[in-house]
């Protein structure tokens, strides 16, 4: 495998997308090699394996790429390859599924990226159990005789639970892929996936020789999807140009010890070549990964940053009867976003399809934990993973494109 398809994410030349590519190759005239399923393909980090997969230096290439998701993309999404082609059904609806992948047989590769956060983790749980059970059931029997591997995205809540589950032990960072699984009254759906994942692979063709797997475990993404509640940076973008409307600073609402603490990045990019690697490296087969940028950042190192590409001033970590809820002082600002998409001509939103408050409050309270998370990328380096992002620039990188899209000024 290329060394150069590492560094040129890794430098933050960063990859060239489809859209920004004149010179590309024309999809139509080639053969392909390789069919790839993406679950969850208008998700953060399916966004970003729909823009690679394509791209004529990807391994595995040429790409022919199914895009399953459960809405289509916003009309003022940019354009995909036309390797895509775009198919929808509701996943947890096992007839809707099935009749949506029977057509097709060739696939040879399943990313599964898709999440659904539910109002309890126990319905979080039997949702995600059954979306990722419904496309497997479809794919991977004797209907797709070509697929050699599935891969499924989950998370650093591997090493440390759900938040409102109680645990007899919590593993302590850093955390490597061979920590046991934690002990919790309310299982993370994270392990019922794996579950579901081996059970199928095991079972199919009589042993699952011939269908491999592996598990991606990253920390907060850095990215962009036009349909993905995870959208961090583009959240405090949003945040950072409603204080510029209001003539207000850019306050931390949070904790000291996630303004001051040292945290793991995940590139949305990079966790889409880590996937990418995985399916076609023999050395990764049948084993999980963490994947985190390599480096180490803290919201006292960025925020002064965000605040620098709004024109803003700003204010860190001031007390704990000063901190506050984003989703509050946010509330209502409906108008306000309308006026300045309006003021300058970007494309037309609304501030719940490009801001998780939420999501913000969550981050900045360090999840309520009052331990760093951070991972160990040790194990994805020895399996021949050489991938990595320079936090500062993939956090500059994410909002250059957010600017270049006209999500933000």
């Amino acid at each position: 495998m290329s060394m150069s398809w590492w560094w040129a994410g890794a430098i933050g030349a960063a990859r060239k997308r489809r859209d920004d590519d004149p010179t590309a190759a024309s999809d139509s005239e080639q053969a392909f090699q390789s069919v790839a399923l993406v679950v969850g393909s208008t998700g953060i980090v399916g966004t970003s394996l729909v823009d690679i997969l394509p791209l004529p230096d990807t391994p595995g290439g040429p790409w022919k790429v199914y895009a399953l998701s459960r809405r289509p993309l916003p009309p003022w999404s940019p354009p995909s390859s036309s390797a895509v082609t775009r198919i929808h059904a509701d996943l947890t609806d096992a007839n809707a599924t099935a009749e949506a992948l029977a057509p097709l047989t060739d696939i040879t590769h399943v990313f599964y990226v898709a999440v659904s956060w539910r109002a309890t983790e126990a319905q979080t749980r039997e949702a995600n159990a059954a979306m990722l059970r419904n496309v497997l059931s479809a794919v991977v029997p004797a209907t797709c005789p070509k697929l050699v591997h599935v891969s499924l995205q989950t998370g650093t809540m591997h090493y440390f639970g759900d938040l409102g589950s109680k645990t007899t032990r919590v593993h302590d960072p850093p955390y490597t892929e061979d920590m046991s699984r934690l002990e919790l009254d309310v299982p993370i759906f994270y392990y019922d996936q794996e579950d579901i994942l081996h059970d199928a692979v095991t079972r199919s063709r009589g042993g699952g020789a011939a269908v491999g797997w592996t598990v991606h475990r990253p920390n907060l993404i850095f990215g962009f999807s036009p349909r993905s509640g995870a959208n961090v940076v583009c959240s405090l973008c949003v945040y950072a140009v409603i204080c510029a409307k209001d003539g207000a600073k850019l306050r931390w609402p949070g904790s000291r010890g996630a303004w001051e603490g040292l945290n793991n990045g995940s590139d949305a990019d990079l966790i889409a070549e880590q996937h990418i690697w995985a399916a076609v490296e023999p050395m990764a087969r049948n084993q999980a990964f963490n994947c985190s940028n390599g480096d180490l950042y803290t919201w006292k190192k960025l925020w002064p940053l965000l605040a620098g590409r709004f024109g803003l001033e700003w204010a860190g970590y001031e007390g704990e009867e000063n901190r506050f809820k984003l989703a509050e002082a946010m509330d209502g600002k409906e108008a306000v976003w309308a006026e300045i998409v309006r003021e300058n001509g970007l494309v037309e939103t609304k501030v719940g399809e490009v801001a998780s408050w939420w999501l913000v409050d969550f981050v900045a309270d360090q999840y309520g934990l009052d331990w760093e998370i951070l991972d160990c990328m040790n194990k994805s380096k020895e399996h021949g993973f050489l991938g990595f992002r320079n936090t500062v620039k993939s956090f500059n990188m994410w909002i250059d494109r957010l600017k270049a899209l006209k999500i933000v000024p």
